[in-house]
């Protein structure tokens, strides 16, 4: 039995994916990126579950602290997705691009999305090239309502 790779690569791009900025916080270093591999896990408690790549940063920071935001990018906001799809350090970087205050949990919380949950790490899977994070949400804010960006939206691919 072969893997079709051209038939796994477009089926696994018709799942559909939110685009969050995931916030992590480690001592004085603020760090995030764009997530589209997440989704809620449980009721109760809450939980959301999360793809990471495993040789990032964030991963490391995710590890080590235990904690994790998801700020919902609204579905205008597209630009602000992108500034934080790049590999880069967020500490004069793309923080610089987006107004935030550190939550309850003492994470990046995004002023402009609809809202952001602050997450502790009760699970993790490590295998292949990224670890998938299973959260429980601690805090919620919600800045506003509204339609959230979706992967498919934006004209951008990533999974398959």
């Amino acid at each position: 039995m072969t893997l079709n790779a051209d038939a796994k690569k477009t089926l696994l791009r018709k799942i559909p994916h939110g685009l969050f900025i995931c916030g992590v916080a480690e001592g004085e270093e603020i760090n995030g990126f764009t997530a589209s591999w997440v989704t809620q896990g449980s009721f109760e408690p809450p939980l959301v579950v999360m793809a990471v790549r495993a040789d990032s940063t964030s991963n490391g920071m995710i590890q080590r602290t235990g904690r994790f935001s998801l700020n919902v990018l609204a579905s205008d906001q597209k630009e602000l997705g992108a500034v934080f799809f790049k590999p880069q350090q967020g500490v004069g970087g793309r923080f610089e691009a987006a107004p935030y205050s550190l939550g309850a949990l003492g994470l990046p919380i995004l002023q402009e999305a609809l809202g952001t949950v602050e997450c502790e790490l009760v699970g993790q899977v490590a295998h292949g090239d990224h670890t998938v994070f299973v959260g429980e949400v601690k805090t919620a804010t919600l800045h506003r309502d509204g339609e959230a960006l979706e992967l498919s939206s934006t004209g951008w691919s990533y999974g398959g």
